[in-house]
């Protein structure tokens, strides 16, 4: 089974599938719709073979569909007919549970997201629990999102940014009692001196999430089965080391 994922942002649209791991960008922004989703990606993946779809949706979903309009982007997404749009079975998930779900090393793990928004989830021995902490009190009357996203950002500038990404992780994980963190999102490269038990986020997280959302399936019809522990392991090494190389080859020839 091959899987085309779609990983919706408040700034651009990653596009990557299991023989593309490099993802490619859309523009999205205040304005963009489910319809534009649906006719650009269709568009850009013209001769794209798949045989499913992932979707990382920024906020809550179930399996077909979200629940709740998207913050950073325009209304229209809880009606949308996505399966009539794209043609091919279609799995929604939260889009920080997804990055969280390719960057999973084990035991208790927390992920925050900080992009146009601030995404989060926790994954408890291998249970992935999408959560929505962006707009929790935080600060004179601001939220996490507000401090942490890009208006934070921009309104504060780099350094006192990165102080306060570094208190909310410390609250946060005192919190969830977690193992260690892993920080993702478009933003997350500007932070220095993380500590021991915070874990940077690498660009091929969401991709390796979206595939890993259909691997019952895969199981199921035998196109990949996992005997073992052991042997799940070597597979997932298989799928980083194709993400590393045709991360590589991207910026040697500068596309």
């Amino acid at each position: 089974m091959k899987v085309l994922v779609i990983d919706i942002g408040g700034t651009n649209i990653k596009v990557a599938s299991t023989d593309k791991l490099v993802p490619i960008k859309i523009p999205s922004g205040h304005n963009f719709t489910a319809a534009m989703l649906a006719k650009d990606v269709l568009a850009a993946t013209a001769g794209w073979e798949y045989d499913s779809i992932s979707i990382g949706y920024p906020g809550p979903v179930t399996d077909e569909a979200p629940l709740a309009e998207p913050h950073n982007l325009a209304p229209g997404w809880i009606d949308f007919d996505y399966k009539k749009a794209f043609g091919k079975p279609i799995r929604f998930i939260n889009d920080a549970a997804m990055q969280a779900l390719g960057g999973y090393k084990g035991g208790k793990m927390l992920f925050l997201g900080t992009g146009t928004g601030l995404g989060s989830a926790l994954i408890f021995n291998g249970t992935v629990i999408p959560m929505e902490l962006a707009h929790l009190p935080y600060k004179k009357g601001l939220t996490y999102e507000e401090y942490l996203g890009l208006q934070g950002l921009e309104a504060r500038g780099k350094k006192r940014w990165r102080k306060s990404v570094l208190d909310v992780i410390e609250r946060l994980r005192a919190a969830f009692v977690c193992d260690y963190i892993l920080l993702g999102g478009g933003n997350a490269k500007l932070m220095r001196d993380l500590p021991q038990h915070v874990i940077l986020g690498a660009n091929e997280n969401a991709v390796l999430g979206g595939i890993e959302l259909w691997r019952d399936k895969m199981d199921a019809q035998g196109d990949v089965v996992v005997a073992s522990n052991k042997k799940a392991a070597k597979e997932r090494q298989t799928i980083d080391a194709r993400a590393k190389k045709s991360t590589k080859a991207k910026g040697k020839h500068g596309k």
